[in-house]
C-alpha cells in the first residue's frame, strides 16, 4: 500500500505548488476548511493563483489569509460578501472575479472531476451570469452552457481517515469538500484522525481513498464561529 500520510502540510505540498496554477478549496464559510493547508500555501509564497472555492473565508481566516498576503489573482466563488478585503480588492481592480451560482459550482467541479468537460442548465439565463456563454434552447427552453472545472491541485478537509485514504466527512463540514477532492489532478486532505485500514464502515465512507494522494492530521482545532447570535433570557 501506497503511504499517504505526511507529518505536516508542508511536506504534504511539496513540490505540487507553482506560480500561476489552479486550486479547487472545499469547505463553506470557516465549516470544513483546510486550515493547516491553507496556511501552508501562505507560508509557501506560492502566487498568482485561481482558487475555486464557494467563498474566499473571512478577513484574516480560511482563503482570506491568502488575500491578505496577495497571493489570489483570481477567485472562482459563489459568496463573497463577509471578506471585505476582498471587496476591497475587487472594486480596485486587483483581484479577478468569477461569480458562480452555488449549485452551478458544485456541478462544474462534480463535471469535471467526472470527465465532463460542459453541461447546459438554466440558471443564470437572462443575468449577467450569461454573458459571453454559449447559449442552447431544449424543449423552448433556453440554456447555458457551463464549463467544467478541473485544477491542478485539491485541498480538503475531513474528519475521519484510514491510512489508504478513504474518508469521512462530519455533518455539514461535507458541504464543498467531495466534490472538489475529484476535480483535481492531485488531492490532499487534512483530517483530524487516522485509523487503521478496516477500521471504517465501508457504507460510511464519503470519499474512496483512490482520490486522495496525501492526507496529514490538523487536530487539535480552534472551533471558529463567523457570525455568534444568541437570544436574551427571558425574564424569570
Amino acid at each position: 500500500m501506497v503511504k499517504k500520510l505526511y507529518p505536516d502540510a508542508a511536506s504534504a505540498l511539496e513540490g505540487l505548488l507553482f506560480d500561476g496554477m489552479q486550486l479547487c478549496a472545499g469547505g463553506f464559510g470557516l465549516c470544513g476548511i483546510p486550515e493547516r493547508l491553507i496556511d501552508a500555501i501562505r507560508d509557501s509564497g506560492v502566487k498568482d493563483l485561481t482558487i475555486a472555492s464557494n467563498n474566499a473565508g473571512v478577513d484574516g481566516e480560511g482563503l482570506g489569509k491568502l488575500l491578505r498576503t496577495r497571493q489570489v489573482k483570481k477567485m472562482i466563488s459563489s459568496y463573497v460578501g463577509e471578506n471585505k478585503e476582498f471587496e476591497r480588492q475587487y472594486l480596485a481592480g486587483e483581484l479577478e472575479v468569477e461569480f458562480c451560482p452555488q449549485g452551478t459550482l458544485a456541478e462544474r467541479c462534480r463535471a469535471g472531476g467526472a470527465g465532463i468537460p460542459g453541461f447546459y442548465t438554466k440558471t443564470g439565463v437572462g443575468t449577467a451570469v450569461a454573458e459571453g456563454k454559449e447559449v442552447k434552447v431544449f424543449d423552448g427552453q433556453e440554456y447555458i452552457l457551463e464549463r467544467g472545472i478541473f485544477a491542478d491541485l485539491a485541498i480538503i478537509k475531513g474528519w475521519k481517515a484510514d491510512e489508504s485514504g478513504n474518508l469521512i466527512f462530519r455533518k455539514t463540514a461535507r458541504n464543498f469538500n467531495a466534490p472538489m477532492a475529484t476535480a483535481a489532478k492531485i488531492c490532499v486532505a487534512e483530517v483530524e484522525e487516522v485509523v487503521p485500514v478496516g477500521s471504517l464502515d465501508p457504507d460510511a465512507i464519503h470519499l474512496p481513498g483512490i482520490y486522495v494522494k496525501r492526507m496529514i492530521v490538523g487536530a487539535p482545532y480552534e472551533k471558529k464561529i463567523e457570525f455568534r447570535t444568541v437570544r436574551q433570557r427571558e425574564a424569570a
